[in-house]
């Protein structure tokens, strides 16, 4: 029998960062879903947020990395947990910035509403953009096949034409998602005006993000003003599924316009996916709370719960799917994570 062996060029270099750190991290975001998801429809959306903060925190210490929260729930003295600086891992793996958004849609939580996702970025140390100066930003994101076609300051019907031909169809076949606010009057008038289709969501517009780039949502373009540190995520997901994200800074005021420009902000300047996460190795992975075009909401049954999740990864290129079955009383066991119902 004749003895084969693997070439050199398949064996594994000590240093290559091969192993998907996103499959340890989609643990997390399954917690995180869990806990919320005991609160859906409950009209409580600071329980919902709080509880996936807690099972989060207790899972993301056990995740073989060395990180600091670049984007968490705010300032220490306002957020005990998971808050902006805090050092999160292991200690044992390599260096990152981590990105959290443990309810992405904390509304559509409590009312029981679509597209509630937990959320959660990693990149290597020092790549993420630091949001703290403007909370809000001008967005555009879409996916691969007319990432090379828009543009965040040409007008909406030119932008809305070029995804058309790119994806060869009709202006009118194209759905363009918008975060349902009164700033965004003139941009529904746009859109409209130029013959496409909108989807309105009331909250989280990282899933609106990922929904404009990933086939089968129905969704082509996200538009519209929303938070900076979300615009973030978003480019962090866009990154690992090859569309574009735009954004602009945003200043919703004369002093927060002054404070970006006293931290060096270039308000003018578009920023492309390498301006908010420079690393060529980003994760990214979302779990969903509550039903939606994007993922499918946790499910309870007796001790047991299910969960979908995107798991993502910049470097392969790869995009996985993970339907999980949780016993809940063995994640009690080991992670001390209380997933009952909230009284």
């Amino acid at each position: 029998m004749t003895e084969h062996h693997l070439p050199s060029q398949l064996e594994v270099s000590p240093e290559a960062p091969d192993r998907n750190l996103a499959l340890e991290l989609v643990r997390v975001t399954e917690a995180g879903a869990m806990a919320s998801g005991r609160w859906v429809g409950r009209g409580d959306k600071n329980g919902a947020d709080g509880a996936a903060v807690r099972a989060m925190r207790a899972l993301i210490h056990t995740v073989s990395m060395n990180g600091v929260v670049v984007i968490g729930e705010g300032e220490k003295d306002n957020a005990p947990m998971l808050y902006n600086g805090e050092r999160v891992g292991d200690g044992t793996g390599p260096e990152c910035d981590v990105a959290v958004d443990p309810v992405d849609g904390t509304t559509l939580t409590a009312k029981g509403m679509a597209n509630a996702v937990s959320v959660m970025a990693v990149a290597e140390r020092g790549t993420m953009f630091d949001p703290s100066a403007v909370f809000y930003m001008d967005k555009l994101a879409t996916g691969p096949e007319a990432a090379d076609f828009v543009d965040i300051t040409a007008p909406v019907a030119v932008n809305i034409k070029r995804i058309a031909k790119a994806k060869k169809s009709a202006v009118e076949d194209v759905t363009v998602v918008i975060l349902d606010r009164p700033r965004h009057e003139g941009l529904v008038k746009e859109v409209r005006e130029a013959g496409a289709r909108i989807k309105f969501i009331a909250d989280g517009d990282v899933a609106g993000a990922i929904m404009a780039a990933r086939e089968g949502t129905g969704v082509d373009l996200l538009l519209g003003i929303g938070g900076t540190p979300e615009g973030i995520i978003a480019a962090c997901a866009l990154k690992c599924m090859g569309g574009t994200f735009q954004g602009k800074l945003w200043p919703k005021d004369d002093e927060e316009r002054q404070r970006a420009l006293d931290a060096g902000h270039d308000l003018d300047k578009v920023l492309q996916i390498d301006d908010l996460v420079s690393g060529d190795n980003v994760f990214f992975v979302a779990t969903g709370i509550t039903d939606g075009d994007l993922l499918r909401g946790v499910r309870y049954r007796a001790e047991t719960a299910y969960t979908q999740s995107l798991v993502m990864r910049s470097k392969s290129g790869t995009i996985r799917q993970i339907d999980s079955q949780h016993r809940l009383s063995k994640l009690r066991a080991y992670s001390s994570v209380d997933f009952e119902r909230p009284s």
